[in-house]
């Protein structure tokens, strides 16, 4: 039987989920934030007494519904009405990632390959501004059939050189899929291997971004921060976060910036005019975080301030 009481709770936390089959609702994951509902929640209890949960993307899994909202970051009071409904017991959980990332068999590298989609593929980085330096410095490759067809294949490594993802890219003229990415979590430290916590971070959207930023640039592949690198910007010793995601993601940056300020990072905010730093190129991109001043407190509420006044005047004009 199914605890409704439970599910309205745990849709608090999770957003609105989806009806399956055998007592299961699926939500989207807030571990690895895939676009499709991949997160199964149990909500007919098995003879243990557990409601077992599991995301098929990126394998986090666990016995309860407490295990669940401890890692969700569930508010105190969330806690306090499951604790009214289930009996989460005393037993420690182990909660399993599984995030195991290989390169797509079909890879290969496109320096010194003389096929058609090879050249196809370097003339599309060419044009993108990419080097030689840069196609070797991360290991860019491609796909010529398979399911990432007539796309760019760019690595991410972690400080040990272990691959942790990759993303795809269609070099083709009007692709019927422009991005392909593996089906395993997000939340990683993108191209780790080339940064230097101990000097300034530049925080971008897309790998083209930060190899056209070339120094100390992660992406974020997206438009948030996940939480192990947002863990680690914070207990590191850098001091100096910059902030250059697409005009478009301005409230995702404000939110990004006011809490590395509450953590004690001198923030700025990159203004990019509706272009991105792939666009920009890395002279232009350099001149204008020199002339970026860091944002306190102040310039933030009139930002988002500013930021309200425009939604409310568009509102008006529909």
């Amino acid at each position: 039987m199914i605890n409704e009481l439970l599910v309205n709770l745990v849709n608090t936390v999770l957003g609105a989920g989806k009806r399956t089959a055998r007592g299961n609702q699926s939500y989207q994951c807030p571990f690895c934030n895939h676009h499709k509902p991949k997160l199964e929640v149990n909500f007919t209890e098995n003879k243990k007494g557990y409601n077992p949960w599991h995301c098929w993307v990126c394998s986090k899994k666990g016995k309860t519904i407490n295990t669940l909202f401890k890692q969700a970051k569930a508010s105190p009071d969330k806690f306090s009405e499951l604790y009214k409904l289930v009996k989460t017991g005393s037993e420690v959980e182990e909660v399993i990632v599984e995030n195991i990332v290989e390169l797509p068999k079909e890879y290969k590298s496109i320096l010194g390959n003389t096929d058609l989609k090879a050249k196809q593929a370097y003339n599309y980085l060419r044009k993108r501004n990419l080097t030689d330096d840069d196609i070797i410095k991360y290991n860019i490759g491609y796909c010529d059939f398979g399911r990432y067809t007539n796309m760019i294949i760019i690595p991410s490594y972690d400080q040990n050189g272990t691959l942790n993802y990759f993303t795809g890219r269609s070099f083709e003229q009007d692709p019927f899929i422009k991005y392909r990415n593996p089906e395993c979590s997000r939340d990683i430290i993108p191209f780790e291997l080339f940064i230097n916590w101990d000097s300034p971070l530049v925080l971008c959207e897309g790998p083209f971004d930060a190899i056209a930023i070339k120094r100390n640039a992660i992406p974020l592949l997206g438009k948030n921060i996940q939480s192990t690198l947002l863990k680690r910007i914070v207990q590191s010793t850098v001091k100096k976060i910059y902030i250059a995601l697409d005009t478009d993601a301005i409230k995702q940056a404000l939110k990004h910036c006011e809490y590395l300020l509450n953590q004690g990072k001198e923030v700025y905010l990159v203004e990019l005019d509706g272009k991105d730093p792939s666009d920009l190129g890395f002279s232009y991109f350099t001149k204008l975080i020199q002339n970026t001043e860091p944002i306190d407190q102040y310039d933030l509420m009139e930002k988002k301030i500013s930021l309200i006044w425009v939604k409310e005047t568009l509102r008006k004009n529909t």
